[in-house]
């Protein structure tokens, strides 16, 4: 029986790393692996059918990036297109051109959903449980480091509230995360629920083909505009290096970025009365921006939505749009009946409400045969877990591009990776927090996505190295060239049994 087993455990196929996730992040930390640590062996699974994750996922109408590609782009490749607010199919291109370029293609394993993982330190690995899409039968692999790039929402179901009378509204009913190829809405009239990104994008890509198009919202969002070109990007462009010009730009929008954040969380009323001003600039005179565009939280405690080229305000400036601040009562046959007594009349309802967030793409994990609730560990420098050997997750900003902690998560992996190798460390472990560390909420957007997910993520702590920078010139210094060894992080080698010492709190 013995000798079965252990026939086997060597069947499985093994890979120094297996990356979970062939979006924007799992691409660019295979680049980094095949640039950083060469030699190593990886492998990355895909749970859809097609590279790319969200920028293929999504298809609306007017889908593009909330950050500039200056920095939603990779470190190591310059964006080079002229829009530096750029389109889903764009990015989509420019993700599957970079895996092209690498070598990633054949790496990438397609329709397989990870469903569990389980280390062992004996073995000092991870044995990975996959579903196959097409037949649901599971097949193993194993890994010695697992970097999970999957993502924060789940991509199988968006976020819609329960609306009454729904069941008796006789149009159509539409989730943006699912949009449905064959939808016709040329001369119909359409009511988009919501005021987040998602919103804010369709209603303009959508006001010239409808008959109206109308944005329902409980209540408003701040609205951040931003030109479709960069003009400084196509003059540094024209005078420098491509990547010189490329490194001037990122940093130039990376330090914009923080500084509107900067001024948002310290001086609110001055940053409100800049994002009032720009919408009294773009509407028209008399609107009732109080009513429409005054949001009662302060800026920045939920994320912002950008506007290139103020195309929001003109749609509505040119009475091809409206928004409605009201309460749902309840759907009817031909729309939506509001609190107040108005009734939207609709042939579409668009329900832009929102994501549903989730770590870890859902997958489950195991050490040593004890369940991990990730609600109760500790990230470590924002992307490692308290208690959890060689399991790395890509979180990026919510104030800045995703891809700016992308790569540094990337980056940061590899230089774990070689140093591992380097001292003969079988696997790493990020340790708990004394209990004099105060332990946070990860994120502290007050969104509504955000609120029903943080008890399903890990806490942070009050200081490094389990504080959580939303800052990316800080974690440049902490990750690109901070020591690897330190109070919150514990190595071992192969065959050296596993400790669990109580925390304590080193001299900083």
């Amino acid at each position: 029986m013995a000798s079965s087993k252990t026939a086997a455990a060597t069947a499985v196929e093994h890979v120094d790393v297996l990356i979970v996730g062939a979006g924007l992040s799992g691409i660019g930390s295979a680049c980094h692996l095949t640039r950083r640590c060469p030699g190593r062996s990886f492998a990355i699974v895909e749970a859809r059918e097609a590279m790319g994750g969200t920028w293929d996922l999504f298809r609306y109408p007017g889908i593009r990036s909330d950050s500039d590609m200056f920095t939603l782009g990779y470190s190591f490749k310059p964006w080079e297109e002229a829009k530096a607010i750029a389109d889903g199919p764009s990015i989509l291109s420019y993700i599957r051109e970079t895996a092209r370029e690498n070598g990633i293609e054949d790496h990438v394993r397609y329709g397989q959903r990870v469903v569990h993982a389980e280390w062992s330190s004996e073995q000092a690995s991870w044995t990975v449980e996959m579903e196959h899409a097409q037949d649901g039968r599971r097949t193993q692999i194993s890994c010695g480091f697992l970097l999970g790039c999957t993502g924060y929402y789940r991509y199988d179901e968006g976020y819609t509230p329960d609306f009454a009378g729904i069941e008796r509204f006789r149009g159509r009913v539409v989730h943006p995360q699912h949009w449905p190829e064959d939808l016709d809405f040329d001369g119909k009239r359409v009511v988009v629920i919501g005021s987040g990104a998602t919103a804010v994008t369709l209603i303009p890509s959508m006001a010239d083909r409808t008959a109206h198009i109308t944005m329902l919202q409980r209540s408003p969002s701040y609205l951040l505009s931003m030109p479709g070109d960069d003009p400084i990007a196509n003059l540094a462009r024209r005078v420098l290096p491509r990547h010189a010009a490329y490194a001037l730009i990122r940093w130039k929008n990376v330090m914009l970025m923080l500084l509107v954040f900067q001024v948002s969380r310290r001086w609110p009323k001055f940053m409100r009365g800049l994002l009032r001003r720009n919408a009294e600039r773009n509407l028209p005179a008399g609107y009732d921006i109080d009513r429409h565009f005054k949001p009662q939280y302060e800026p920045w405690d939920q994320r912002m939505c950008l506007v290139p080229d103020n195309d929001m305000f003109d749609a509505i400036a040119a009475g091809k749009a409206s928004v409605v601040t009201d309460q749902i009562e309840t759907f009817t046959e031909n729309g939506i009946r509001l609190a107040s007594g108005a009734e939207l009349e609709a042939d579409i309802v668009i329900t832009a409400t929102g994501l549903n967030l989730i770590a870890l793409g859902g997958m489950s994990l195991s050490v040593d045969g004890v369940d991990v609730e990730l609600g109760q560990t500790v990230a470590y420098k924002g992307m490692m877990v308290s208690g959890v050997p060689n399991l790395a997750i890509t979180f990026g900003y919510t104030n800045a591009s995703w891809t700016l902690k992308g790569d540094l998560t990337g980056e940061y992996v590899c230089r774990l990776l070689n140093h591992m190798r380097a001292h003969g460390y079988s696997h790493c472990t990020p340790r708990e927090p004394g209990a004099d560390v105060a332990r946070e909420p990860f994120l502290d957007l007050t969104s509504g996505y955000v609120q029903r997910a943080m008890e399903r993520f890990p806490k942070q702590g009050e200081r490094a190295p389990w504080r959580l920078n939303q800052n990316y010139p800080l974690d440049v210094r902490a990750l690109r060239f901070g020591a690897l060894e330190n109070e919150g992080i514990e190595f071992t080698r192969a065959g050296t049994p596993r400790a669990t010492p109580a925390p304590e709190r080193l001299a900083a």
